[in-house]
């Protein structure tokens, strides 16, 4: 195949294949105010995949950009069929984003990567390529990573020291956009917050093989990262949370009813101290049966907890299509609801 552009200026390509309704590889990128990078980042996909013989679609989500990024994607499918668009009534952060091209992806191989050309489509080959060898999620390893180190190097390795620590899972660079999952794996997984860091993990709780690669990294060419410290919090909550849930999930009442049995027996304690010698300790074994009650109910809340997130009551199409606007090509004036 081979593709004919024209100037810097104009339109990508001029031809390009029909993809079919059910294309074998789905490469999604979530944007953010990036119409610089819009479609140096579509060249360099195409480039990348000319040589294989995958069909193959790009799905780009705006997730609420404020410059022509919407614009500059949408006008990308005029040429090349490949191409949808999923667009955010607002931002929702990058997690939601991903969540919504991997609703809306179509293939059984699907990509994700970030759409500030940091990084590189050329290392998509040989990703797929291990998922043929077995497996079922490949994750890409910044090893040279192009950023600074104090404020995003540093962090990250600190992050995923304590991710691996605590989830047995040891991923080099769980932040690294660049994965290669089986639709079958990842459409299954409920990705909210900053939760696309814990793929690896929850992954691995299904018995998933995982791959980690080396890829390359480029530094950022046009417009300013949009993330900071900031973050670190939010994949710190999130991991407590995971970790939380999941180790409560083994048994939901074993440490409420633990709790529960002590301050029973506390009571009881008082209530025959009290019997006995007539002293007043009818305040401390009230305050002992009220601590049993809150441990009760914390206990319930946390089953319930437990039952949403086992039964997938908080599933992810139900966010995405509350909050995407419009998808292209398939409409482009009628809400997805």
């Amino acid at each position: 195949m081979t593709l004919q552009r024209s100037s810097a200026e104009s339109d990508p390509i001029e031809s390009a294949p029909e993809v079919t309704a059910s294309p074998k590889l789905s490469v999604i990128v979530p944007l953010y105010n990036e119409e610089e990078n819009v479609a140096p980042m579509h060249d360099a996909i195409v480039a990348a995949l000319a040589d294989g013989d995958l069909d193959y679609e790009i799905v780009f989500v705006d997730d609420g950009s404020r410059d022509e990024t919407f614009e500059r994607a949408a006008a990308l499918k005029d040429h090349d069929p490949r191409v949808r668009v999923v667009k955010f009534r607002r931002n929702y952060g990058q997690t939601a984003a991903m969540a919504a091209g991997i609703e809306h992806a179509r293939g059984e191989i699907l990509v994700t990567m970030d759409g500030d050309l940091q990084n590189d489509p050329t290392d998509i080959p040989m990703m797929v390529a291990k998922i043929g060898e077995g497996y079922d999620l490949v994750v890409g390893w910044r090893h040279k990573r192009q950023d600074k180190f104090f404020t995003r190097i540093l962090p990250s390795k600190i992050a995923n020291w304590i991710i691996g620590k605590i989830t047995g899972v040891p991923i080099k660079d769980n932040g690294c956009s660049l994965k290669v999952y089986r639709a079958a794996l990842i459409k299954r997984i409920s990705l909210y917050n900053e939760m696309h860091r814990f793929i690896p993990f929850m992954s691995s709780l299904a018995g998933s093989r995982i791959a980690e690669v080396k890829v390359k990294h480029h530094a950022r060419r046009f417009g300013n990262s949009k993330y900071g410290l900031s973050r670190v919090y939010k994949v710190m909550f999130d991991l407590l949370a995971i970790k939380s849930i999941l180790t409560v999930a083994k048994h939901p009442m074993k440490m409420f009813s633990g709790l529960f049995a002590i301050a029973s027996v506390l009571s009881m304690v008082f209530f025959v101290n009290a019997f006995f010698s007539g002293e007043a300790s009818v305040v401390f074994m009230g305050m002992s049966l009220l601590f049993g009650a809150m441990a009760t109910q914390m206990g319930f809340a946390m089953l319930l907890v437990v039952l949403i997130f086992k039964t997938g009551t908080l599933r992810r199409e139900n966010f995405v299509h509350l909050s995407a606007r419009a998808v292209w090509p398939d409409n482009r004036k009628q809400n997805v609801t």
